[in-house]
């Protein structure tokens, strides 16, 4: 929807660069209106996407087994779903614009902010795992080669996070200005620096043995790149390189590059590759919590239900009449979440304007920089939960 050739198709859409009824707003920039289809009409995908997985977290709510008649829907009905899906994408392309654009970017900030909370329990759960495994081989064949890598990889995020922090001082403050981005990268930067010390006290280590500065350099790694992603939408020009601004002659990037409207920066094209690491990841891995495994399906074989595997034809299926091996609801309602995420990494998280044009936002902002706090401290429960919680089992 984002590339030049989808424009012109776009352009017969009722709600194409309307200012209201009947009239059309001829811009002085093609380009501007060109890029504001293609927000809009991502905005309409997402829309469909959500609206179509919504539908089914409310219509799979309490399904308890295999046994309840709205399990079939769940794991079959594929042609019916898939032409339900195809309806919901149509009929969202000729919803009039309105104030729909603005009141599905506040939806999509909340399921964003929503969504990164859960690729930091997968990155949080990854650097424990992670951690756990090379100690234990480091221990059962008694090398030393698994601790160099353990080190090697602390030390290598660590430099990365350093280096990040630099880059972010040079490109998103200003001597005499942007206060905002130096109080959100030194806050950030001390926050890392606090959980990587408390990670390594005395206490820390023998109530959680496999805590370490591995997990922590992850952590501080990630806190780097969300707080890079927060100050790529700072609305002020000389605090942000990527911002677009509008000028009498239409939108243009400020920078060097002068006329050219970029959508696909920096921060937008790594925000999608960590999405799909992590989407590939909990596709492909089952974790050592069966917690994170109920929350996001990935658990090979619950242990309440390893006695309902049969052994068909010399292929195992899942036999799930005495009860289901995760929450239907929950599962359509991570993708709903997924879905607004990808539709405002996609628009950069900018939201249409009074003006009818793509303006960032604080909003933004600050979602992303909670979001980074909200990780630091799920983090740090991690680690004093056994202090706190003596009588508890977080094996």
């Amino acid at each position: 929807m984002l590339s030049p050739g989808v424009e012109s198709q776009l352009h017969k859409l009722p709600w194409v660069c309307d200012e209201g009824p009947g009239t059309t707003v001829i811009l002085q920039s093609h380009i501007d209106c060109g890029s504001l289809l293609g927000h809009r009409a991502v905005y309409r995908m997402c829309f469909a996407t959500a609206a179509f997985f919504f539908l089914f977290t409310l219509l799979m709510i309490y399904v308890r087994s295999s046994q309840d008649p709205r399990a079939a829907f769940q794991n079959g009905f594929w042609f019916f779903k898939f032409l339900i899906f195809v309806g919901i994408t149509v009929g969202a392309f000729y919803i009039p614009d309105g104030s729909f654009s603005d009141i599905w970017f506040y939806f999509g900030v909340v399921g964003s902010f929503l969504f990164i909370l859960i690729q930091l329990v997968l990155l949080i759960d990854f650097a424990h795992s992670w951690n756990q495994q090379w100690l234990g081989q480091a221990e059962e064949r008694d090398s030393r080669a698994w601790y160099a890598g353990l080190f090697f990889f602390t030390f290598l995020f660590y430099s990365l996070s350093i280096v990040a922090v630099a880059l972010l001082f040079v490109y998103y403050t200003e001597p005499d200005a942007c206060y905002e981005g130096k109080v959100f990268i030194s806050l950030n930067l001390t926050l890392c620096i606090c959980i990587s010390i408390i990670s390594v006290l005395p206490k820390i280590q023998d109530a959680q043995p496999n805590s370490g500065l591995l997990q922590a350099s992850v952590i501080t790694l990630y806190t780097m790149f969300i707080t890079w992603l927060a100050l790529s939408n700072v609305p002020d020009q000389k605090c942000n390189p990527h911002l677009l601004t509008y000028l009498d002659n239409g939108t243009i990037l400020a920078g060097p590059e002068g006329y050219v409207t970029q959508w696909w920066d920096a921060p937008s094209i790594v925000g999608l590759i960590v999405f799909i690491l992590c989407t590939l990841f909990i596709s492909v891995r089952s974790s050592n919590h069966r917690q994170v495994n109920s929350l996001m399906r990935t658990e090979e074989c619950p242990p309440i239900l390893e006695g309902t595997q049969q052994q068909v034809a010399g292929q195992a299926f899942d036999n799930e009449q005495d009860g289901v091996t995760y929450s239907y609801s929950f599962f359509h309602f991570c993708l709903v979440l997924a879905s607004l995420h990808i539709m405002m990494t996609l628009t950069n998280w900018y939201r249409p304007g009074e003006t009818r044009k793509m303006v960032s936002t604080w909003t933004a902002v600050w979602v992303k920089i909670c979001a980074s706090w909200a990780g630091l401290l799920l983090y740090l429960w991690t680690l004093v939960a056994p202090l706190l919680l003596p009588n508890r089992d977080f094996s």
